[in-house]
């Protein structure tokens, strides 16, 4: 059965790809442009995937089991993880489908990273991780916080979605100027258009739920996630121990193997080598992702579109604060690079 998550895997990377779905870029143009486009995305895709959830939660085909809130690691893996991804260049799962299209840096970025996840979740520092995320709060949910039902959060989060979709449909002005396309139907829909984030939010949000049950039926009652399953894959690789390979282990593999596809089918794989710089800024963004998302319980997949669905202080929490680490980040990294490419230009003026 765990083959189920391979499939679910090369589907779920087929849409990453395609859609270009990476957090990293939602979080650091809140802090750079204000722009909210992408982060309103990832609202929609966290109200389809409540929907989802709470329904197969109420019809018994899965069951929602109540955490507690590991405030301290929530809020010290969120930082970390949110400031390391912006030097890897995109979040775990940007990371994956950019490894996919053939980025050797992101290579470098997603091998540091399930490297870290497994260092801080099985080898040396599995007793540091551990004892940071002992440190709990009883609670750690909206619902048991509140004694009200779940059902009145997924209306609250979707009348916010539907919100924003309406709004950013009234914003968008004419389109984008594009080369005539050179497939028809489906072929042009699923590997030449450029895919609406909105939509693509939809079908991942979608794809998401469906990976409950089926991650259910093999004993791992739990969604998508990216890190534990690197975690385990590295686990494997070093120990043999079969035992590590289960349905997320599979998801993984599938997710970097979908991407490939899609980045075949649509011309857009190239292996591209970067600079020495950016090799490093890659290496040392991949082990603070590692380092980060096992601290935090996860990572923009594991926290950001699965714990928050569930309305988790975890998810929501590790959200706020890997925003926060990722507009640390962008701001020293990117905006001084701005601002002394323009300084040059001003003296020019002045002359």
């Amino acid at each position: 059965m765990i083959i189920t998550g391979l499939i679910v895997g090369l589907v779920l990377g087929f849409v990453f790809q395609r859609g270009r779905f990476c957090v990293t870029g939602a979080f650091r143009d809140l802090t750079l442009t204000g722009n909210t486009r992408w982060f309103s995305a990832l609202i929609v895709l966290i109200a389809v995937h409540s929907i989802g959830l709470f329904l197969l939660n109420s019809l018994g085909v899965i069951t929602l089991e109540a955490t507690p809130f590991p405030w301290l690691a929530s809020i010290v893996g969120g930082l970390i993880f949110g400031w390391a991804m912006v030097y890897a260049g995109g979040c775990a799962t940007g990371t994956y489908y950019r490894a996919g299209e053939g980025l050797v840096g992101s290579w470098f970025a997603l091998i540091f990273y399930a490297l870290f996840s497994a260092v801080m979740k099985l080898g040396p520092l599995a007793g540091f991780t551990e004892g940071i995320r002992g440190i709990t709060l009883d609670n750690g949910s909206l619902q048991a916080t509140t004694g009200l039902s779940p059902w009145v959060f997924v209306a609250v989060i979707s009348a916010i979605a539907i919100w924003l979709t309406v709004h950013h449909a009234r914003k968008l002005k004419t389109p984008m100027a594009t080369l005539p396309p050179r497939k028809t139907g489906l072929a042009h829909l699923l590997t030449e258009k450029r895919w609406n984030p909105f939509a693509t939010a939809v079908v991942i949000g979608i794809i998401a739920t469906i990976a409950w049950p089926l991650s259910a039926a093999t004993g791992r009652n739990s969604g998508l996630g990216i890190t534990t399953p690197s975690a385990n894959l590295v686990g494997y690789l070093t120990t043999g121990d079969t035992q590590l390979v289960d349905w997320g282990v599979m998801l993984v593999i599938g997710i970097l193997v979908g991407s490939f596809i899609a980045a075949k089918a649509s011309g857009e794989f190239r292996v591209r080598v970067p600079d020495k710089g950016t090799i490093i800024k890659s290496i040392i963004g991949g082990i603070g992702m590692g380092v980060g998302a096992a601290i935090a319980g996860g990572c923009t997949v594991g926290n950001a579109m699965v714990s928050t669905a569930q309305f988790e202080y975890q998810g929501w929490v590790s959200m706020v604060f890997m925003i926060v680490g990722a507009g640390i980040a962008a701001k020293v990294s990117i905006k001084p690079k701005k601002s002394q490419a323009a300084a040059p230009a001003a003296e020019s003026r002045t002359v």
